[in-house]
């Protein structure tokens, strides 16, 4: 997997983080440089982990799915881009956030609590790529150092954001996400079959 799409699958799995990052921005009172980091390491940790997670146990399942590994990655793909899109345009995305939001007042920081849920409800996407990566033959450590130092800037840039210019960004964020993990998925499909 080259590293131009490695960073593009990064940039896909973060778009649940940065949306989730844009609304604390909106809610905090103040910005502060710990409440933007506490925020950018969990999130970024959870993602750098949660790979690794799937990985290993797509490694388990790997020899039974070797003829159809580039399907099985297309539709895990292809079901996190389109869970994605659904919760872009459904808003469930933004009613799990509202929910985490409602256990914390408006303040200059998140509960530790609230962190954690928030980390790793943000990061089950990246398990499932994690899984893909099992059966694509990459080399889990850099992929799941570039998913989390990604995650970690992109969080950094919504909470920022939102505490700046509002939640306008959420949405079409997802959609993005979505859209590129689908088409990264396309892409595996039509390069294993010979098309590419």
């Amino acid at each position: 997997m080259s590293l131009w799409t490695l960073f593009v699958i990064a940039v896909g799995v973060s778009a649940d983080a940065f949306a989730v990052a844009l609304g604390k921005g909106l809610h905090l009172r103040r910005l502060t440089a710990r409440g933007t980091l506490s925020l950018a390491l969990a999130f970024g940790l959870s993602q750098a982990l949660m790979p690794v997670l799937g990985w290993a146990l797509g490694r388990q399942f790997r020899g039974f799915v070797t003829a159809v590994d580039h399907w099985v990655a297309f539709g895990l793909l292809a079901l996190i881009g389109g869970k994605m899109l659904w919760e872009a345009f459904t808003g469930s995305a933004d009613d799990a956030a509202d929910d985490a939001d409602a256990d914390a007042e408006d303040g200059d920081g998140v509960p530790l609590r609230q962190l954690l849920l928030l980390a790793v409800a943000t990061s089950i996407d990246a398990l499932a790529v994690g899984i893909s990566f099992a059966f694509l033959d990459v080399a889990i450590v850099p992929a799941a150092l570039a998913i989390g130092v990604t995650t970690a800037l992109i969080t950094a840039v919504g909470v920022v954001v939102g505490h700046r210019a509002g939640s306008r960004l959420g949405k079409p964020a997802e959609v993005l996400g979505g859209l590129v993990l689908i088409g990264i998925g396309v892409n595996i499909v039509l390069e294993h079959t010979g098309v590419l």
